[in-house]
């Protein structure tokens, strides 16, 4: 439960906005991505295949649809003011966000189509998928934005 919020905190921070906005960016985005996880966790602990897991799917859809949103939109807004070597790595975060946290949902509501083992089997491997794409390529990429922006700052690393 706390990933995910920790990411979101972790991304707002290293993109250095003034502080009236990060503190509100992380306030929204850890509060919708806990809600979207506390909804979706009825889901998952439903049958396959039964409505149960398509209401609460649904619903933990609303905070995760909110969280691309904002993010989307927040890092476009903040391109202006990053560094010129930064520029293209935040550009290109926004769409692997979007690109690989869309395989989550997917997953999901894979056990809906196919309630039997074989979509258990899917769904599990579309999280692993999911994870193994999403979670190392975010913090690498968050990681470049904070190098590059120490040495823009004339930070060195500590001995």
């Amino acid at each position: 439960m706390i990933t995910v919020p920790l990411l979101l905190a972790e991304l707002v921070l290293v993109l250095r906005l003034d502080k009236g906005k990060t503190k509100s960016l992380i306030t929204r985005l850890a509060a919708a991505a806990v809600l979207m996880i506390v909804l979706g966790y009825p889901g998952e602990m439903s049958p396959n295949g039964s409505t149960a897991r398509i209401v609460w799917g649904i619903a933990s859809l609303i905070p995760f649809l909110y969280i691309l949103y904002v993010l989307f939109v927040e890092m476009t807004k903040s391109l202006d003011d990053q560094p010129a070597g930064i520029k293209p790595i935040v550009s290109g975060l926004r769409w692997i966000i979007l690109i690989t946290w869309s395989f989550y949902p997917v997953a999901y509501f894979i056990p809906v189509i196919d309630g039997g083992v074989t979509g258990e089997v899917i769904r599990q491997s579309g999280y692993s998928i999911a994870d193994i794409l999403a979670k190392p390529a975010f913090c690498l990429l968050v990681y470049l934005i904070a190098r590059r922006k120490s040495a823009a700052d004339n930070f060195s690393e500590a001995a």
